[in-house]
């Protein structure tokens, strides 16, 4: 909002009036509080949170796309790289690529731009022992990037993440991360069967073969 500001002795005065939110980005900590809430300093988020982040839809997309697309942006096309150097805003920087594309480009090949670049985040965190002090629900979304590969080592990779987060866990936590668990195993078996996931062939333009558009007749699509 335009504001004039009266003053008999000078020519008018004219101020801007923005909101702090139009010049200043999100930062990793704005990502992680909207995606975790409470999540990380408890372990697991004390309110229900599969409808933010499985559920989807067109209102959430363009929440999601207002608020962070300009950070997917970047986080896209190679940037951020200053967020890798912690575990905290390194699994921003990974909900950017793996989770947020999936929103802010739902039904296009972008979508999955991001996946590799969250591939190898993850997979350097865990083997230097980065996450090691991280929150069970961010070791989740930590791992996630693994069961969206189109390999089948990475997909191995995955189950073994999610065995061990389930082996590991809390009592409280066994049956949400045996649910997570049963989709490592579900999206390692995809990928065995076709070598792909076919509910992105439509996004990527790839032509289905006839056992794939048999699958996607009754399969599972993970929200894309």
């Amino acid at each position: 909002m335009v504001k004039v500001v009266a003053n008999r002795n000078a020519q008018p005065i004219f101020t801007l009036k923005t909101s702090v939110n139009t010049l200043t980005p999100p930062s990793p900590h704005d990502v992680l509080d909207f995606w975790f809430g409470d999540g990380l300093a408890r372990g697991w988020c004390s309110d229900q949170r599969d409808g933010l982040w499985f559920g989807g839809g067109t209102a959430l997309d363009e929440k999601i796309r207002t608020r962070f697309g300009a950070l997917v942006e970047q986080a896209v096309n190679g940037g951020l790289t200053e967020w890798e150097s912690r575990i905290d805003t390194r699994l921003a920087l990974i909900l950017l690529l793996d989770q947020f594309t999936r929103n802010v480009f739902r039904g296009q090949a972008r979508a999955f731009a991001g996946d590799a670049r969250a591939q190898r985040l993850s997979l350097h965190a865990h083997a230097s022992g980065m996450d090691a002090e991280l929150a069970t629900v961010g070791c989740v979304f930590m791992a996630l990037p693994l069961e969206h590969a189109e390999d089948m080592a990475l997909q191995a990779e995955s189950v073994l993440r999610f065995q061990r987060l389930h082996d590991t866990c809390a009592p409280e936590l066994r049956d949400a991360l045996a649910g997570y668990l049963q989709y490592a195993k579900e999206h390692h078996d995809i990928v065995a069967r076709f070598g792909r996931f076919p509910h992105r062939n439509q996004a990527l333009d790839r032509l289905s073969t006839p056992e794939e558009e048999d699958f996607l007749k009754h399969g599972p699509r993970f929200g894309q």
